[in-house]
């Protein structure tokens, strides 16, 4: 089922005559559980036409390097041949994405598209949508509740997002049928990159490439589903309790995934749902509410990448703060070569820069030290941020700036003033220990370390 709901036209042009329905995929890179694709196939089932899917990759998106392009390319590859095997065609170009969709249009009965809420997303599909002269639709498939039936505004807390939610899943939480298409669109004949070679591609790309891919996630709709598949049968039923323990391993690790849109969010909860887990309810409590709040921040919030998005009464405190002495100070290059004085933190960087992704609940803490050992708090967001986004698979997302800007006082409350943090919730090295054995945690790394340093 697709609600209309997830539905909008972004122009005024009326269908015409063309030789397909043009779907532009971007934020949603995969060919199961796709809304958008869905709507295309059912209108071109309707006019008789071929479905054709482009994918524009451009080396400006902001903030992205090898890593984040090799592993969205191991996703892309699998959906080229997802695709095929359904008879539709996926277009591969090396074009900023909002041109090339342009070009392609021309030739086009109407124009689908997939939705995103970063302002790079919008702009694109905003200036693509006036130049286009058929019809151009954007699609939300990546959210369960697409954001203002949830809400007409920014949402301060999960606590007031929530209740929002919670009223509408039995609408959303619906499975999506998979629709045939009529008309085989492979034989059509228009230019391409062929992918297959992924350092070929790269090579010709500039970006940044001192961040090189990891060993430890391989991007693909597959390996998203074979993970899922995993977490169920053997973590779920732990993941209420020991979600929050870095030294074991009961995380989804599915965010890398979300963020690409190698897998579908209603795809996962669907899935869960089906179980009678005792962790259930906090696993769908992280994927729709929490999730869909930061998707709500950065749609709603446009300065959602500097320290001015941050609440008022949280700027208005770490500004207060702002001048207290600080024990320990590091600057940018030091927290990005782990040099820091605590060990924990140290290795949850090196987690980082390792695997491309940390655990959770280290990550909370890792930002919360950089704001504690900043020159000042505007300093350390930023440093946050770029490291974040630099390092982490699923930087670069809603979800990545608004668990930075949680560092930071968002989405939570004024908890006892002292020095530096000021109100902000404050994180140290014995809450850890509370929680967990951190020194365990630290030789896990070291040993992480040593395995992709090739040392014995």
């Amino acid at each position: 089922m697709i609600q209309e709901e997830r539905i909008e036209i972004l122009n005024d042009e009326k269908v015409r005559d063309g030789e397909y329905v043009l779907y532009w995929m971007q934020a949603a890179q995969r060919s199961e559980y796709n809304h958008a694709l869905e709507y295309a196939i059912r209108r071109a089932n309707e006019l008789q036409l071929p479905v054709l899917v482009f994918f524009g990759i451009t080396d400006k998106f902001p903030q992205a390097n090898l890593r984040h392009y090799y592993f969205m390319l191991e996703g892309l590859k699998q959906t080229q041949k997802a695709l095929g095997a359904r008879g539709i065609k996926l277009i591969v170009r090396i074009q900023s994405p909002e041109e090339g969709i342009v070009v392609l249009a021309k030739k086009a009965a109407l124009v689908v598209v997939d939705s995103g809420q970063l302002r790079i997303q919008r702009q694109w599909r905003l200036d693509a949508a006036n130049k286009v002269e058929c019809p151009f639709y954007e699609v939300e498939t990546n959210l369960i509740v697409p954001i203002e039936e949830a809400t007409d505004k920014e949402n301060f807390s999960a606590g007031t997002l929530r209740p929002r939610i919670t009223k509408q899943l039995d609408k959303y939480l619906v499975p999506l049928k998979h629709t045939k298409p009529k008309k085989d669109s492979l034989s059509l004949k228009i230019e391409s990159v062929e992918i297959d070679d992924i350092d070929k591609v790269l090579s010709n790309l500039k970006i940044d490439k001192s961040v090189g891919k990891v060993e430890f996630f391989h991007g693909g709709t597959d390996v998203a589903k074979r993970l899922l598949k995993g977490f169920i049968k053997n973590k779920l039923d732990k993941y209420d309790t020991l979600r929050n323990n870095p030294c074991e391993e009961y995380s989804s690790n599915m965010s890398p995934y979300l963020h690409f849109g190698q897998i579908s969010a209603l795809y996962i909860a669907l899935e869960v749902m089906k179980t009678n887990s005792p962790g259930k309810d906090a696993f769908l409590e992280e994927l729709i509410v929490r999730r869909e709040l930061s998707h709500n921040f950065v749609y709603y919030n446009y300065k959602y990448d500097t320290f001015a998005s941050l609440p008022n009464w949280a700027k208005r405190t770490l500004n207060v703060h702002r001048t207290d002495k600080r024990e320990y100070v590091y600057d940018k290059e030091q927290f990005e070569n782990a040099q820091t004085h605590d060990p924990y933190w140290n290795a949850a960087q090196k987690e980082m820069v390792i695997t491309g992704k940390m655990h959770g609940y280290m990550r909370m803490y890792w930002g919360k030290k950089i704001l504690e050992w900043s020159r000042n708090p505007q300093t350390g967001f930023k440093i946050a941020l770029e490291l974040n986004n630099k390092y982490e698979l699923d930087g670069r997302d809603a979800n990545a700036f608004a668990g930075v800007a949680w560092c930071f006082g968002k989405h939570d409350r004024a908890w006892g003033e002292r020095d530096v943090f000021g109100k902000i919730r404050y994180m140290n090295a014995a809450g850890l220990k509370r929680k967990f054995n951190p020194d365990a945690y630290v030789e896990k790394i070291n040993a992480l370390e040593k395995a992709d340093k090739g040392i014995s």
